[in-house]
């Protein structure tokens, strides 16, 4: 808890009941990542730091306003649940085609006590598309690809959210996007220098 209140610092509110929940959310990656393949983080303090405090930083970088948020290829929740947990306003989807992944999910919904999160068993192509204010592929397909798995879930007018490492992810231009930009942030605690390309879904 103590790491994670000094990676949050800054960056998001840091009260007890929001690290307490992603410490618990630590600790069931952690117990649960060998047995299901979940991440090839294995430590509670890994998982802090690679993944949650990751997706902690991007969240600063997301556009204001958001009532609602998918996650595609969200893998072990990544970075859709540490979202939840900081936004109990915003309603979060998870899109999961692995059944394991998918399961985890659902258990770490329930030991969380998650309200505002549902996570959905499939390939983002093959369900049945809900719209929302932003859309997030992390890792899930090249960038190009990522848009077009997005882009059926995403509101006219919302945005497109393709996280990337150092150097930015290359989308090229497409017809359904307005306007998009670049945004690079840097995790806390000594983490890598991230960047994020983020696209606005033409009205």
């Amino acid at each position: 808890m103590q790491l994670l209140a000094e990676g949050l610092e800054g960056l998001a509110p840091a009260g007890d009941p929001v690290c307490e929940a992603l410490a618990k959310l630590a600790g069931l990656v952690a117990q649960w990542a060998p047995r299901m393949n979940l991440t090839a983080h294995r430590t509670a303090e890994s998982v802090a730091r690679r993944l949650i405090l990751d997706a902690v930083a991007l969240d600063a970088a997301l556009p204001a306003g958001v009532d609602s948020l998918v996650d595609v290829g969200s893998g072990a929740g990544f970075p859709g649940l540490p979202l939840a947990i900081l936004h109990p306003e915003r309603r979060i989807v998870l899109i999961e085609a692995r059944e394991r992944r998918h399961h985890f999910q659902r258990m770490a919904i329930r030991a969380l006590g998650l309200t505002n999160v549902e996570a959905r068993h499939g390939r983002a192509e093959s369900l049945s598309p809900s719209l929302h204010d932003v859309g997030i592929a992390q890792a899930a397909a090249t960038p190009a690809e990522a848009v077009l798995l997005l882009l059926p879930w995403v509101r006219p007018g919302g945005w497109l959210v393709i996280p990337g490492g150092k150097n930015a992810p290359k989308v090229g231009r497409r017809p359904e996007i307005e306007s998009a930009e670049t945004r690079h942030y840097q995790v806390p605690l000594g983490g890598p220098l991230r960047s994020v390309w983020l696209g606005r879904k033409r009205q």
